[in-house]
């Protein structure tokens, strides 16, 4: 129920970062947006404090100790898978293109006799 509590406090505190920015209309656009930037702010440390606030930061953390074993591939892999996937996008674009026409070619001069001029 507290954690209920907290999140609802920690929406209205970014719903009020946000209203501040519209009723500040007539303040200096730095203003407005530090308006903005304090209400998210305020609404990140309550969040903090609460149960999913927790889980959420262990989840980050746990992703990014996931993000750090993984054996990204090497500059010379990645260009040559990269060419790969281009060659493979012309050949079926090309494939696409004479199926299309052959198609056309089958249907309208040959079925139905409409001969283009």
């Amino acid at each position: 129920m507290a954690d209920k509590v907290k999140l609802a406090l920690a929406a209205l505190l970014v719903a009020a970062g946000v209203a501040g920015f519209y009723l500040l209309s007539q303040q200096a656009l730095v203003l407005r947006v530090l308006s903005v930037l304090a209400g998210v702010a305020a609404g990140i440390v309550v969040g903090w404090f609460t149960e999913p606030g927790r889980r959420f930061i262990t989840f980050a953390r746990e992703s990014i100790a996931e993000a750090r074993k993984v054996a990204w591939p090497a500059r010379k892999e990645t260009m040559q898978t990269t060419g790969v996937v281009f060659a493979f996008v012309v050949l079926m674009a090309l494939f696409l293109w004479l199926t299309d026409k052959s198609l056309e070619w089958v249907l309208y001069d040959l079925i139905l006799g409409w001969k283009k001029l």
